[in-house]
């Protein structure tokens, strides 16, 4: 069965190219980034795992790991890195989880027998310091995913766990957010003491609360 937002991210030991790891006790009390490839030595996922690694300072500073699963085993993982390190300039600097029985496939519901009944699609999960998945996005195999627009979710999403604000279409960071429908008038000047700008009655913006 398909995972949906706000259902728990199922928990896992596995072993990795950086050891073995309980998925539930990696994540801690942060936030997560778990992101599956076909294979190994696939062409379009070379390039994103290292173009991530070339951004992780950026999910770091949003307390987020990031964590790569491939139904290949360790070994195999190893050689790809090489590969990865020479291709896209840079050094991997996160694990890769193997999967050669698909015990985390299937947890997660990677094999989509309609695309490919062997191999996992390519799907991203964000999983919260609650452990509960915040967002899932699955891309097709031609099309490489953009990992600045999973930065941007992520912004948004520690952005709306703390205050009680939306973000609009294009949001970036840094600029102005929709108030949630659940918060009276009255309440805006201590919520959002930056003020407000009405719209509609269901349409409130506010300068971003933590900036």
């Amino acid at each position: 069965m398909a995972l949906r937002l706000g259902d728990e991210a199922p928990n896992f030991d596995a072993v990795t190219t950086e050891g073995v790891v309980n998925f539930h006790e990696w994540i801690g009390s942060g936030w997560a980034v778990l992101f599956s490839h076909p294979k190994d030595y696939t062409p379009v996922c070379t390039t994103e795992l290292g173009t991530v690694a070339k951004i992780k300072g950026e999910f770091d500073k949003r307390n987020c790991k990031v964590i790569a699963i491939s139904v290949d085993a360790a070994e195999s993982h190893h050689g790809w890195i090489c590969d990865i390190n020479e291709t896209q300039g840079t050094q991997m600097n996160f694990p890769i989880i193997a999967d050669p029985d698909r015990k985390v496939a299937d947890l997660y519901d990677m094999i989509h027998p309609n695309a490919d009944d062997t191999f996992t699609v390519r799907s991203v999960f964000v999983v919260g310091p609650d452990k509960k998945v915040k967002l899932t996005i699955t891309y097709p195999a031609s099309t490489g995913r953009n990992f600045l627009e999973i930065l941007r979710v992520i912004d948004s999403l520690q952005l709306s766990a703390k205050h009680k604000v939306a973000t609009p279409a294009n949001w970036e960071d840094g600029q102005d957010c929709i108030i949630s429908p659940a918060v009276k008038d009255e309440e805006v000047p201590t919520l959002f003491p930056k003020g407000m700008r009405k719209v509609k009655p269901y349409l409130r913006y506010t300068p971003q609360p933590n900036k």
